[in-house]
């Protein structure tokens, strides 16, 4: 990994950790501020939300920036953001500050995955891509779980300042690592909404949806649906999600490389396949080892996704790719803040053991989309880029394969 790969990547943990975070304080944030557990959760809603609004209108305000002061400067954004939590007096200042970060990270991990798809030769450019995630990846694995363990010590409080510490530390090794990258071609903002009206972006982005919506669905309630359907709890249960995480970090990683290596379609077609099969299996799994091989499958499986979709989006247009990589976050976001009303609907009516049935049916049906939109191999418009953009000709990176 290149030194500006791995402050792109820094960066990405910062912003991961800064919307995962209140998962680890939830209990000593209610109590302290006096709300319920499920008001609290309400930070995270929020959160989701703003980012999924603000990604792509921040990615066509600052389209024209330089792409390093750009970054740095959502870093610094959400530093601001996480100290102001730190220092907020109650839970509605709370949630403002909560916007505040959520608009620092929409901007920043859009932005860094067009940067290390730019910096990077065409052949590794899924791999760069699944390196910035990669430090998504890693503050769920590590972020969560230490702002849950340092909640006490230093309260929800030093967390967040610990947190905004990152994103400082993140701005200035973004500073310094990576090179000043030009802002892409000049789009007009017609233009940008086109390439995203274009129907196999389109596809794409609801497959990201939908994804994201089936893994949430799950993913929220696993505590309590693997204590119904395993006797799993306490620590157990946190190795076992650490397993998961692990199996993230593996999939991201191979996403990446078999993306660069066979192009997008096969990527994905083993990967949303192996969610469906992982979850399908999830409420039937009665023993820990069992659930341990299909927590591991399936972190393996959704987060070797993540790539090859970033990869068909920048090939689609490149043009336009920061506009389409900010819609794909907002779209991951979208389906994390769905996912809670979607689960707590399944539970009300059909009870925990239906929430991955739900999951595997509404991940099947991402792999249906994919299968269906893959046969569109080649008359469609080539958005934003077809035969130039505003005198830049077309590049090789925006053809089909």
């Amino acid at each position: 990994m290149s030194v500006r790969t791995s402050a792109l990547a820094l960066g990405a943990f910062a912003v991961g950790t800064s919307g995962y975070i209140v998962a680890g304080v939830l209990p000593a944030l209610s109590s302290e501020l006096s709300v319920s557990v499920s008001t609290a959760g309400l930070l995270t809603t929020s959160f989701a939300l703003a980012y999924a609004v603000g990604s792509p209108l921040l990615a066509a305000l600052t389209g024209r920036w330089e792409r390093r002061q750009l970054l740095v400067a959502a870093l610094l954004l959400a530093a601001l953001g996480n100290a102001f939590a730190a220092v907020a007096p109650d839970f509605t200042l709370l949630m403002i500050a909560r916007i505040v970060t959520a608009l620092g990270a929409a901007v920043f991990t859009p932005a860094a995955t067009a940067v290390a798809a730019d910096l990077s030769e065409p052949h590794h450019r899924a791999r760069a891509v699944a390196l910035v995630f990669g430090g998504l990846t890693i503050a769920t694995i590590v972020g969560v779980p230490a702002g849950s363990l340092l909640a006490g010590p230093i309260g929800y409080r030093g967390v967040f300042w610990l947190v905004a510490a990152f994103c400082l530390l993140a701005s200035i090794a973004v500073l310094v690592a990576v090179p000043k990258v030009a802002a892409p071609p000049k789009v007009t903002l017609r233009q940008r909404f086109a390439a995203a009206a274009d129907r196999r972006v389109l596809a794409v982005l609801s497959m990201t949806l939908l994804a994201c919506l089936g893994v949430f669905t799950v993913y929220t309630y696993v505590g309590p649906l693997l204590a119904l359907t395993a006797g799993v709890h306490g620590g157990t249960l946190s190795l076992l999600l650490c397993g998961y995480g692990v199996g993230g970090a593996i999939g991201n990683a191979l996403g990446g490389v078999v993306a660069d290596r066979f192009g997008f379609r096969l990527p994905l077609i083993v990967s949303i396949s192996g969610s469906v099969l992982a979850l399908a299996l999830l409420p039937v799994a009665g023993n820990v080892p069992l659930v341990a091989v299909l927590l591991f499958v399936w972190g393996l499986a959704t987060w070797a996704f993540n790539p090859p979709v970033q990869q068909r989006l920048i090939e689609l247009s490149p043009g336009a790719s920061g506009l389409l990589l900010a819609l794909n976050a907002s779209a991951i976001y979208l389906g994390v803040g769905l996912s809670g009303v979607v689960g707590a609907v399944v539970i009300d009516t059909s009870g925990l053991t239906a929430l991955p049935v739900v999951a595997a049916v509404l991940t099947a049906v991402v792999l249906a989309i994919h299968l269906v939109a893959s046969r569109d191999r080649g008359r469609g418009r080539q958005v934003v880029q077809r035969e130039q953009v505003e005198g830049h000709p077309r590049s090789k990176a925006g053809a089909l394969q």
